[in-house]
């Protein structure tokens, strides 16, 4: 995969394109951890400010420690939220994973916060990390179009109007969360359920049809095959505080 920097967005043209993409999560806010991520080789890590402890000061460490990576970062903002996504734009971001989307209504909006009037709603700053503070010629003209949005579905709600949210202008991608989605049905702590699974399967037939590519995370591999298998085209196949916790486990493990 091409360096992942500046515009265009090369990651967005290779979803779009359908190509199959594999992901690690990064929950550790940490930039030494993300450098060492960024030269793993996978295609796109997903910085987390939902479930981390991230906030502005620590992502932009990150996005530093990943600017010689191939790797192209994602962000999870903490909520759907103007003010977050403005901030994560100027800080260098492209590629968005919004939480919890359970309408059409909210995917537009998710959609109106990345982009500059009159297609959006995003506050216009014309020195910011994004543009290199300035030196990116025609980057007003072009960045509307090198955004990358991924919406997730995680919630009945969410299940139930997915054609409606996966044909809104602007979403690029669908992404499943299997842990509050087996929460919402009722198996908290349980996506392994059959009942998960099977609405799991159904979602990315649903996304696939609606001409949009499907995304998941699974922490183990035989998770991770089977939906590549059912369809899913972007998968995070693990995480680094699992890698982490699991490795000086089974370090320890050895001298018992």
């Amino acid at each position: 995969m091409a360096a992942y920097q500046g515009v265009p967005n090369q990651f967005r043209k290779d979803l779009i394109a359908g190509k199959q993409l594999i992901g690690c999560w990064s929950h550790l806010a940490n930039p030494i951890t993300a450098e060492i991520l960024g030269l793993a080789g996978y295609d796109w890590i997903l910085l987390d400010g939902e479930h981390s402890p991230n906030d502005i000061t620590t992502f932009v460490p990150q996005l530093m420690a990943l600017k010689d990576s191939s790797s192209a970062p994602i962000v999870r903002p903490p909520w759907n939220d103007v003010i977050w996504m403005k901030r994560l734009l100027d800080a260098g971001f492209y590629n968005f994973l919004i939480p919890y989307v359970e309408s059409a209504e909210q995917a537009k909006q998710a959609v109106a916060s990345t982009r500059y009037p009159t297609a959006g709603i995003r506050g216009v700053a014309l020195a910011t990390r994004q543009n290199k503070y300035g030196t990116i010629p025609d980057f007003l003209k072009q960045i509307n179009d090198c955004i990358t949005l991924l919406v997730q579905i995680e919630s009945q709600g969410g299940v139930a109007n997915l054609e409606k949210i996966a044909a809104v202008d602007g979403v690029d991608g669908v992404f499943v969360g299997p842990a509050d989605l087996a929460a919402s049905m009722g198996h908290l702590g349980n996506p392994s359920h059959p009942e998960v699974q099977a609405v799991i399967k159904d979602l990315f037939t649903r996304i696939k049809a609606a001409g949009k590519p499907a995304g998941t995370l699974a922490l183990n591999e035989a998770d991770a095959r089977r939906y590549m298998e059912w369809g899913a085209s972007f998968v995070a196949v693990g995480s680094d505080q699992g890698i982490f916790r699991d490795s000086v486990k089974a370090v320890r493990e050895k001298f018992k």
